[in-house]
């Protein structure tokens, strides 16, 4: 039976790891945090085993939440200097940059319902709000977004 779940949880972290880890950096902004969550997402979720019915939601939802709550203690205690990285910086795109500027409801809805293809429902439970309140997230989020990247083409 170990094995099984073995085999299961190695497809799933092949198919969605890459793919959450680039939604939790274009919401967070942060490497670290990103790599951080991916990890605890997948360490709890293997920890759960059958008690997790839907895995891939379970790991996507979960992730968010840990970012989120890691943003939020950052937040709490400021920012501190960090060493300089031995990687060269990725130059961000343009919607990337953008992203920076939602405050970071906004950006996880965006992010959860346009690139992971969440619907309202799933986004809101990853965000600890209704499906209504998760849509006007998304709606606020991507008019807003809209308006900065027409702001930097002028």
């Amino acid at each position: 039976m170990a094995s099984r779940l073995e085999g299961e949880y190695s497809r799933l972290f092949e198919q969605e790891a890459d793919r959450l880890w680039r939604a939790l950096y274009a919401f967070s902004q942060d490497r670290e945090i990103a790599a951080d969550a991916v990890s605890e997402a997948f360490a709890q979720c293997i920890r759960r085993g059958d008690a997790v019915r839907s895995p891939a939601r379970w790991v996507w939802r979960t992730a968010f939440r840990i970012a989120a709550g890691q943003l939020k203690e950052r937040h709490r205690w400021g920012t501190l200097d960090r060493e300089p990285s031995y990687e060269m910086p990725d130059p961000p795109g343009r919607v990337i940059a953008a992203l920076r500027l939602l405050p970071h409801t906004q950006r996880a809805a965006v992010v959860l319902t346009h690139y992971a293809g969440y619907d309202a429902r799933a986004v809101g439970e990853a965000l600890g709000c209704s499906a209504a309140t998760a849509r006007v997230h998304a709606s606020r989020g991507r008019k807003r977004l809209r308006q900065i990247l027409e702001r930097s083409d002028d």
